[in-house]
């Protein structure tokens, strides 16, 4: 036993490899026998072009005494139906007690891995054909794509009326933990982006901070927008920002919840170095710690691959000459 091994861990390890050599099924008999209407659907649904499964003188031109089943039909003959497998009683005895061992240590998942067919004599109308079913291992805990798990390899014997066996199968699952969901995050509602700020939104994407300049009377403004409130002029200009700031104002918001935030939210009223405000969200910083007129400094944020947006934290002080 390893350091990292529990005796618990050793315990359930010892209880599973007791199925190994278990049969899982009992010799079971198929509903019906080996019949030509069966062969046929099968040859049709897998367009199977070879003549010996449905014409007799093709047969017997091989040296065959009549048709013969496709061999990958093997399986088919022994399966009981959607109904029988829904049944309480479908998984009983030895495979309900593995699969009951199996859920309790957190392998709940079941996917199919491999099927390996060893065929001893073709199968023919008329053959009564019975299947028995025996764990051939499990495998120690692995990790897979789909999670951790356990290969659980059974080995299938089909045989005729007489009892001779016609073929073999071993069976292989990969009986699995499911890997816990993660969910993607949300994204914060879309801005109504137009005319008259898709220039901001533009520059935003290039993570430059710029607010609109009224070129006849160089006063700034912020939000966007046509005309400039102080000389009426339509026509304008853009000035880039430092990026930073001083908090004038803020709200700490708790409901209603958004999915794409994180709670307590900070909203905030910037006034950037260039004069103008901004509404904003501060990280970087608890409510706590939030303080009027603290020195902020911009950071990006890409919330999908077409928005990128400003947000504000705590601004670290900038270098003097004597440090």
């Amino acid at each position: 036993m390893s350091a990292g091994t529990s005796y618990d861990d050793r315990q359930y390890d010892e209880r599973l490899e007791a199925f190994v050599g278990r049969v899982l099924n009992e010799r079971t008999p198929g509903q019906d026998p080996v019949n030509l209407p069966m062969i046929r659907h099968w040859v049709e649904a897998m367009e199977v072009a070879n003549p010996v499964h449905l014409d007799a003188d093709a047969a017997r031109a091989t040296g065959r005494d009549d048709v013969v089943a496709p061999a990958s039909m093997i399986q088919a003959w022994t399966m009981r139906g959607y109904a029988a497998t829904v049944r309480p009683q479908a998984a009983a005895g030895g495979f309900q007690e593995l699969i009951a061992l199996l859920d309790e240590g957190g392998y709940t998942s079941v996917v199919a891995t491999d099927s390996e067919f060893d065929f001893v004599r073709e199968v023919v109308p008329g053959d009564e054909i019975s299947v028995e079913e025996v764990v051939d291992s499990i495998s120690p805990e692995k990790a897979t794509g789909l999670g951790v798990g356990r290969f659980v390899t059974t080995m299938k014997t089909y045989r005729d009326g007489a009892g001779e066996v016609v073929a073999t199968q071993r069976w292989r699952t990969l009986r699995f933990k499911p890997a816990a969901k993660v969910e993607p995050r949300a994204e914060r509602p879309k801005p109504a982006i137009n005319l008259d700020n898709a220039f901001w939104f533009e520059a935003a994407r290039e993570r430059r901070l710029v607010v609109q300049r009224c070129t006849s009377c160089q006063s700034l403004r912020h939000p966007p927008g046509p005309e400039c409130p102080e000389c009426q002029s339509f026509e304008w200009d853009t000035v880039e920002c430092s990026g930073r700031g001083t908090l004038y104002s803020y709200v700490v918001a708790h409901h209603p919840r958004h999915p794409a935030f994180d709670y307590p939210l900070l909203i905030a009223v910037v006034e950037l170095e260039e004069g103008t405000r901004l509404i904003t969200n501060l990280t970087g910083v608890t409510p706590e710690d939030v303080t009027i007129g603290m020195p902020l400094a911009v950071q990006w944020i890409d919330d999908g691959p077409d928005l990128t947006l400003p947000v504000f934290g705590p601004a670290t002080p900038e270098p003097t000459e004597e440090s």
